[in-house]
C-alpha cells in the first residue's frame, strides 16, 4: 500500500516537473519569438530611426511655441503646423545655399586664376613671423606663395590633396545631414499637429517602466529636451551670430564661415577660443590696429559668454541638478554624436530620477526595532 502512494506521489511529482518544462520551454520560445521580432524591427528601421528621433526632438523642443502659434491662428493646427515646417525648411536651406554657393565660387575664381596665372598673392607682414609656435614657418610659406606660387602648390600638393579630399567627404556629409533634418523638419510637424497623441504615447511608454511615476517621468524628458536646447543649442547659436556680426563689421574675409565654426565648436562642447584665435590672428595681419583690437575684444567676450548663459539656461524648468544633465549630454555626444546631446540627458535624467525614486522607497520601509 505504502508502495503504491510513493509511486502516486513521484508520478504527480514527475507530471508536475514534466509541466513546469514544457511551460517553462513555452515561455522561452515566446520571448525568443519576441526578442527575434525587436530586432527584425529595428534592422528594419535603423535607417529610419536617426530622423524619427531627431523629429521628436523637434517636436518636444518646439511644443510651447507652437502652441503660442496655434493660440495665435486661432486654434488651426493644421495651418500651425505648415507654417512651422516652411519657416524651419527656408532656415535650414537659405544659409546651406548661400553657403554653398559663396564656397563652389570662390573655389572655381581660385581654379581659374590659378589655371591662366592671374592669381597673386600678396606678401606677408612682418608681424606674421611673431606668431607664436607657427609664425615663421607660416610667414616663410606665405612668402613662398607671394613670390612663386607654382612651386609653392607643388610643395604643398599632398597636403592640398588631403584636404580637397577631406572637404569633399565633408561637404557629402552636411548634404546628406541637411536632407535628413529636413525630412524630420516634416515628420516633427506632423507630430506637432498631433501633440495630444505624441504626448499620450510618451506617457504609457514611461508608465511601463514605472508605473508610479510614468508621467512625471515623461514631463522630465520633454523638459529635458527643452533644457539641452536652451543650454547648449541656444547658447551656440547666440554665440555664431554675435561672432558672424562681429567679423562682418570687421570686415573679415569669410565671416560666414568662421561664425559657423564658432557655432558648431560650441555645439560640440570645443572651447570657443580655439576656433576664434585664427580669425583674430588674420585680422591682425588683414586689418588696421584698432579694428584688430577691436575684434580680439568682441571675440574674447564672445567665448566667455558661454560661463554666463548656461548656468542660467541650462537646466532650467528642470529638477534634475544641471551637473546630471550636463554630463548625459556631453557623454551622450561622445558616445552617440550629436543626437547624444539629447538622448544622453534625458536617458539619465530618468535614471537619475528613478534610482533616487528606488532610494527614497527605502526610507519608507519600516526601521527594524532594536534589541
Amino acid at each position: 500500500m505504502v508502495k503504491n502512494q510513493d509511486s502516486g506521489q513521484l508520478s504527480e511529482r514527475r507530471a508536475e516537473m514534466s509541466d513546469r518544462l514544457q511551460s517553462a520551454t513555452e515561455i522561452a520560445i515566446r520571448l525568443g519569438l519576441v526578442v527575434l521580432l525587436v530586432l527584425l524591427c529595428l534592422q528594419i528601421l535603423t535607417p529610419f530611426l536617426g530622423v524619427i528621433i531627431w523629429a521628436l526632438i523637434i517636436a518636444i523642443a518646439a511644443d510651447s511655441p507652437f502652441e503660442r502659434l496655434c493660440s495665435m491662428l486661432g486654434g488651426k493646427r493644421g495651418l500651425a503646423s505648415a507654417i512651422f515646417v516652411v519657416a524651419g525648411l527656408l532656415i535650414i536651406i537659405v544659409p546651406a545655399v548661400l553657403l554653398t554657393e559663396t564656397l563652389v565660387g570662390g573655389a572655381q575664381d581660385f581654379a581659374e586664376q590659378l589655371r591662366s596665372g592671374d592669381l597673386k598673392v600678396p606678401p606677408p607682414p612682418d608681424k606674421v613671423a611673431e606668431w607664436p609656435g607657427i609664425g615663421e614657418r607660416v610667414h616663410s610659406t606665405w612668402l613662398l606663395a607671394s613670390e612663386n606660387l607654382q612651386e609653392a602648390t607643388t610643395r604643398l600638393k599632398p597636403q592640398l590633396v588631403a584636404f580637397s579630399r577631406g572637404l569633399l567627404s565633408a561637404a557629402g556629409s552636411a548634404g546628406v545631414a541637411m536632407l535628413q533634418l529636413a525630412v524630420s523638419l516634416i515628420i516633427a510637424g506632423i507630430m506637432l499637429k498631433k501633440s495630444e497623441g505624441r504626448q499620450t504615447a510618451l506617457r504609457a511608454f514611461f508608465r511601463r517602466i514605472a508605473p508610479e511615476q510614468g508621467d512625471h517621468l515623461a514631463e522630465l524628458s520633454a523638459a529635458t529636451v527643452q533644457s539641452v536646447v536652451q543650454g547648449i543649442l541656444g547658447v551656440a547659436i547666440i554665440q555664431g551670430v554675435l561672432a558672424g556680426v562681429g567679423f562682418l563689421i570687421a570686415g573679415l574675409p569669410a565671416a560666414g564661415l568662421w561664425a559657423l565654426l564658432v557655432m558648431i565648436a560650441a555645439i560640440v562642447q570645443i572651447p570657443v577660443t580655439l576656433v576664434i584665435i585664427p580669425p583674430v590672428l588674420l585680422g591682425f595681419s588683414v586689418l588696421g590696429t584698432p579694428a584688430a583690437i577691436a575684434l580680439a575684444v568682441w571675440s574674447f567676450v564672445i567665448s566667455l559668454l558661454d560661463n554666463v548663459l548656461k548656468p542660467i539656461l541650462f537646466g532650467r524648468g528642470v529638477q534634475v541638478p544641471m551637473l546630471v544633465i550636463f554630463l548625459g549630454a556631453i557623454g551622450g555626444m561622445l558616445a552617440m554624436g550629436i543626437i547624444g546631446l539629447f538622448l544622453g540627458a534625458v536617458i539619465l535624467a530618468v535614471s537619475y530620477e528613478i534610482l533616487i525614486a528606488w532610494v527614497g522607497g527605502d526610507k519608507t520601509a519600516p526601521e527594524p526595532a532594536n534589541s
